[in-house]
């Protein structure tokens, strides 16, 4: 069954699933219908085997501007904190699944990325931003700590202390500042960021899914492991890899010296 959506925009071509956030009138902002929608469409992203690459944009002028905070305050307001705490742990479910969707995801960011739009953009692989493009962890300007693995993710990008100046202060940092400090892989024209993260996206999407998969989970284990469990995880990753049409592939385009044909399988 396809799920009709009202808060996103599902679409799916040459390997590639977009997930465009769709409330360009309040600038994408973050409520419980779109963490809902967001949950569900990874869900079908993850067990669609066409799919090889995953790109997560916003509609209009932003990316997303954080969370919906009129709703919020209603929801804060005639809720009790177990109630909102178990909110919380059903937003973290989809999201943990969306950090460790087995497929690349590349975060086209126009606009503003903030609060619980900055957190979404860093839990995608690749960060592609135009040029005007607006990042902060603005929680703590409404009195909040953040959400959305936000602390979690962005201390593994910037370092800690950075990531507490970050935090603590909500400034506003502009892409090529995020670029500089580890936050965004490419700062592109606005004219420029569509054809920039298509040509990123098929580019991932014309590759050894599997193996590409299993690389981001090692890459997003490294820094919890120890090496020896890093290690064994390594070994059993390449020995899966080992038997893989995409390794044959591989291999054999290398000795025919031409580019191989990756199908993900």
């Amino acid at each position: 069954m396809i799920m009709e959506y009202t808060t996103i925009i599902i679409t799916k071509q040459s390997g590639v699933a977009t997930i465009k956030f769709n409330r360009p009138e309040v600038l994408n902002a973050f409520d419980r219908v779109m963490g809902q929608e967001i949950g569900s469409a990874v869900a079908e992203i993850r067990d669609d085997p066409e799919v090889r690459c995953v790109i997560l944009t916003g509609s209009g002028r932003a990316f997303c501007a954080g969370g919906d905070i009129k709703g919020m305050l209603n929801r804060f307001s005639s809720s009790s904190p177990d109630e909102r705490r178990t909110h919380l742990k059903n937003t973290h479910r989809w999201l943990t699944e969306f950090i460790n969707l087995n497929k690349p995801v590349i975060a086209s960011v126009k606009g503003y990325a903030v609060g619980a739009g900055m957190s979404l953009a860093m839990a995608a692989d690749i960060i592609i931003a135009e040029e005007n493009a607006k990042f902060a962890q603005s929680f703590v300007g409404i009195g909040l700590a953040p959400d959305l693995a936000g602390s979690y993710l962005l201390p593994r990008l910037v370092g800690l202390n950075k990531a507490k100046e970050l935090t603590f202060t909500g400034e506003v940092i502009d892409a090529h500042t995020a670029q500089r400090l580890g936050i965004v892989n490419q700062v592109v024209t606005e004219e420029e960021l569509e054809p920039a993260t298509w040509q990123m996206a098929l580019r991932l999407a014309q590759g050894p899914t599997k193996a590409i998969g299993l690389a981001k989970a090692m890459l997003n284990k490294s820094f919890e492991s120890d090496l020896a469990s890093f290690l064994d995880n390594e070994a059993s990753y390449q020995a899966f890899c080992g038997v893989t049409e995409d390794f044959k592939e591989g291999v054999q385009a290398f000795i025919e010296k031409r580019k191989p044909v990756f199908k993900g399988k």
